[in-house]
């Protein structure tokens, strides 16, 4: 009995005699009031953790004219893009946030599908409207996914990746933006309906039928296969948006045959005539996708099509150093940082331009040139105590026939 009057709470210090409860432990003990005061820090502090995370999203809306002027800061050119793409988004939220009216009149969300060429600013675009909203964003390739039962992933792993970026908090994920990138690559393998399985094309597209049009979703929360004993977490993809890129590569045939760009007559503009065939993609509708290989329902619930232009010789010397966040500027600032000053001639921006072109590769092909000729610079130059570079015509053109990239054929 003494030894048992002995016992005491490890954390307020009180006596046996003193509580009511005193529960026992490995090598202490812990009386009922500490345990009351323990459960009231802890939901405090869940509280405090939840409400932390909702302000890091807390999306502001902002007008088109705004994130048209925004994106701007960071995309060269596209203006029809921007302009689609801000009403679109701005009507998106203003969706979300709008007050429930008694009226039967019911919002529907405006996902996107955007066309252009590889490296005219499908993904950049997505993001920094991401990015300009607060909203959690996240990239996922649709080439991944199978239809369920298949090897690969489900549809629904998208969203994990969603949950992943906001910390699995679910209400921010419910409003966030979702860039399915590579849409073209699960066409169905022909226009007419199969009546075997599509297994990476067709089917991939019915998957996405209802995620995309707004409906509770059970999501793996490490992504991959379902399985019977995971515990899931319930997604409404209702107000998250769904914007949807690929080059779709050959379309420009499928619109040529549906535009007739083959007048001819005194009176025919040859100029325009021309301009139009090098981009046909400004003529793009849903008809045009659906021929591609893209299912008639898929369409129905990526009701906004935009296009991207492709980038002429002008909009690409502009990438080079116009954005706020472009290319020469970054590059000026790694050198910066190992006390080097770049001078670049106005020469060079030209022959950059003028290869990219060639080798046909976008924004991403000016990346791949300024890789080339700055290698050799970015590895012996830090540490060798020279405080400027100077890049002319004929260092430029010496590194590139020097590199693999030369070895590209022109198409």
């Amino acid at each position: 009995m003494a030894k048992q009057s002995n016992l005491h709470c490890s954390f307020c210090g009180r006596s046996r005699d003193e509580v009511k409860i005193l529960i026992a432990g490995q090598e202490g003990h812990i009386c009922e009031n500490c345990v009351e005061h323990a459960q009231e820090i802890i939901v405090q502090e869940l509280q405090q953790r939840q409400e932390s995370q909702a302000s890091q999203y807390r999306f502001n809306i902002r007008k088109p004219l705004e994130v048209k002027e925004f994106l701007d800061q960071y995309i060269i050119g596209q203006d029809d893009a921007k302009k689609i793409l801000s009403v679109a988004v701005y009507n998106h939220y203003k969706r979300i946030t709008q007050k429930v009216q008694n009226d039967d009149v019911e919002i529907e969300k405006s996902n996107i599908v955007m066309v252009g060429e590889t490296g005219t600013g499908k993904t950049l675009l997505a993001k920094t409207i991401a990015k300009l909203l607060n909203v959690p964003f996240a990239i996922v390739d649709a080439t991944v996914f199978t239809e369920a039962g298949y090897v690969g992933e489900d549809v629904e792993s998208m969203l994990t990746r969603l949950l992943q970026v906001c910390n699995y908090d679910v209400a921010a994920a419910e409003k966030g933006i979702v860039y399915v990138d590579e849409i073209d690559k699960i066409a169905r393998k022909g226009d007419n309906p199969s009546i075997t399985r599509d297994v990476s094309g067709e089917g991939v597209q019915q998957g996405l039928l209802k995620m995309l049009e707004g409906t509770e979703v059970l999501v793996p929360p490490q992504g991959g296969r379902k399985h019977p004993e995971q515990k899931m977490i319930k997604v409404n993809t209702s107000n998250i948006l769904f914007i949807c890129g690929g080059a779709f590569d050959g379309i420009d045939k499928v619109i040529a045959r549906r535009v007739n760009t083959n007048a001819i007559g005194f009176n025919v503009n040859k100029s325009e005539q021309e301009f139009q065939r090098k981009n046909m993609l400004q003529f793009i509708n849903a008809q045009d996708l659906k021929s591609f290989g893209l299912i008639p329902e898929l369409l129905g619930r990526l009701p906004v099509v935009t296009h991207l232009d492709p980038l002429d010789a002008d909009t690409l010397r502009s990438i080079l150093t116009q954005p706020k966040n472009s290319l020469i500027k970054q590059y000026n600032r790694l050198f910066e940082l190992e006390g080097i000053q770049l001078v670049i001639d106005e020469p060079v921006y030209a022959f950059m331009v003028q290869k990219a072109l060639e080798f046909k590769l976008g924004a991403r092909g000016l990346r791949s040139i300024c890789e080339h000729i700055l290698t050799d610079a970015m590895f012996e130059l830090p540490g060798s105590g020279v405080k400027e570079l100077h890049i002319d015509l004929d260092y430029a053109e010496n590194k590139l026939k020097k590199s693999k990239l030369s070895m590209l054929k022109v198409a």
